[in-house]
Order: structure tokens, then C-alpha cells, then sequence
């Protein structure tokens, strides 16, 4: 990962000369409230999927598949039907957010940057699922036999690993803990993929539209209003996995094994 890293930075370096580098590396999630920024900063998570896929060549311990789950790889249709819940709660919730506290963000739309952002954003989701539910969080499981020591574990260094202020960090925590959960709940991390994926989606598109800035200082109201907006969706997603056909392939293959 670190490899494929530093080649990055080697290319955009070269392609977009050392100012646009200042602003790239300067730190921070400031950074994403620029169109360059972003774009960096998704590439740089996605090349976890290729890396975690070479480590598994060189291991040889598992097939790449299993990090995906434990129902014979990806199911894209899983994913896709778990993407339309979260995204539009999500996209209601940005917007009552906004009509309540105004904008502050600086408008930088353009239909290239959208449709980037339509690619970059879910596979960087995806790897970042892949990384702390599929090869982290399976470990922790393997090594312990506990599933909720694994979600805790697997929480601590997925916030640890961003770099927000102390508040962030609980919020992020709090992220991995619900991701973590859909994903020992649904045998795999389709589902938590799609909320993650949603969730990055629509603050993008706010941002982008300039209704929203990201900030590595979150403040404490925000952090308590977003962290029950997510366990209540948490509780949405778990009701309709459960109740409803919308997963009967997480049921059927449940009861295969």
C-alpha cells in the first residue's frame, strides 16, 4: 500500500507541480473541500484493494474472495440494494442540517468532478471495508473467537487510523462499531459498504455544491446528532436485513452453512 502510495504522489506531483502538492499533503480533512484534494485522497484508500489483493498472491493463506465475505465473494446485487436506504436518509439528514445551520462550504461543482466522484468515492468505501471488516476485524475474530471483542478491536483502529480531533475520533468509532456490526450480522461487507458509501457520497456532493465544508474539528453537537442518526439508521438497515426478502440471499446462504 505504501508502494503504491508513493507512486501516487509521484505522479500527481509531476502531473500538478509542487504548489498543488502543498495543498494535497498539507493535512487534514480540509483537504476534500477541494476538487484535486479529494481525488488524491480517494486514490490513496482505493490502492488498499490492489495491495490487500497482491498480499493475498504472496501469502497464500486465503483466497481474496473470503475478505468479502463468507458467502463465496462480493454480491454487487447485495450492495446495490443496501446503497438506497442509507443514501437518501442520508441525503434528508445533510439537507435538515443545512436548512437549519446555513452553508459554509465554497461551490466547486463540475459534471467531471461529479462524475469522479461517482467512481472514486464507492471504491474507496469498498477498500477501506475490505481493510478494517474483511482483513482486520476477520483476524481479530480468528485470533479470539469473540465476535463483539473483534467489532470493539476492529472500532479503535479504523478511528485511530483518521485524523480528526478527539470528538471526530468518537464519531468515527462509533462508525466502525455499526460497520463492523452489519457486517458479522450479514456475513459479509456489502451492506456496511453501502452505508459507508452512502455516507461519504452525500457529504461529498454537499461539499462539492458548497452547503457544506469538511473539517477535521467537528464540534460537539454535530458529533451527538450525527452519532444517533447513525445508530438509528444502524437499527433501519438491521430491521430490513431481518424482515424483509430485500437480503434472502444473506438468509439463504445463512442456513446453507
Amino acid at each position: 500500500m505504501l508502494i503504491f502510495q508513493l507512486i501516487l504522489l509521484v505522479v500527481f506531483g509531476a502531473i500538478y507541480g509542487e504548489s498543488a502538492m502543498d495543498i494535497i499533503t498539507g493535512g487534514g480533512y480540509e483537504v476534500l473541500n477541494t476538487n484535486l484534494g479529494e481525488i488524491f485522497s480517494d486514490l490513496s484508500v482505493i490502492v488498499m484493494i490492489p495491495a490487500l489483493y497482491i498480499a493475498t498472491k504472496i501469502v497464500r493463506d486465503r483466497p481474496f474472495s473470503s475478505y468479502a465475505s463468507s458467502r463465496g465473494g462480493w454480491n454487487f446485487k447485495l450492495y446495490l440494494k443496501a446503497l438506497i436506504i442509507p443514501f437518501i436518509a442520508l441525503m434528508i439528514f445533510q439537507g435538515a442540517d443545512v436548512a437549519i445551520n446555513g452553508t459554509d462550504g465554497t461551490y466547486h461543482f463540475s459534471i467531471l468532478f461529479l462524475i469522479a466522484s461517482l467512481i472514486l468515492v464507492p471504491l474507496q468505501c469498498t477498500a477501506e471495508e475490505y481493510v478494517y471488516r474483511g482483513l482486520i476485524m476477520q483476524t481479530f475474530g480468528s485470533w479470539f473467537k469473540i465476535p463483539v471483542l473483534a467489532i470493539v478491536l476492529q472500532g479503535i483502529i479504523f478511528s485511530v487510523s483518521h485524523g480528526y480531533n478527539t470528538l471526530g475520533l468518537v464519531e468515527v468509532f462509533v462508525s466502525g462499531l455499526i460497520f463492523g456490526f452489519l457486517t458479522w450480522k450479514t456475513n459479509g461487507i456489502e451492506v456496511s459498504s453501502a452505508m459507508h458509501t452512502a455516507n461519504n457520497f452525500s457529504i461529498s456532493l454537499f461539499i462539492m455544491f458548497g452547503l457544506r465544508s469538511s473539517t477535521s474539528s467537528p464540534q460537539f453537537n454535530d458529533v451527538v446528532i450525527s452519532i444517533v442518526f447513525d445508530i438509528i439508521l444502524c437499527a433501519i438497515m438491521y430491521y430490513v436485513i431481518m424482515k424483509t426478502d430485500w437480503f434472502s440471499e444473506i438468509k439463504e446462504d445463512t442456513q446453507n452453512t
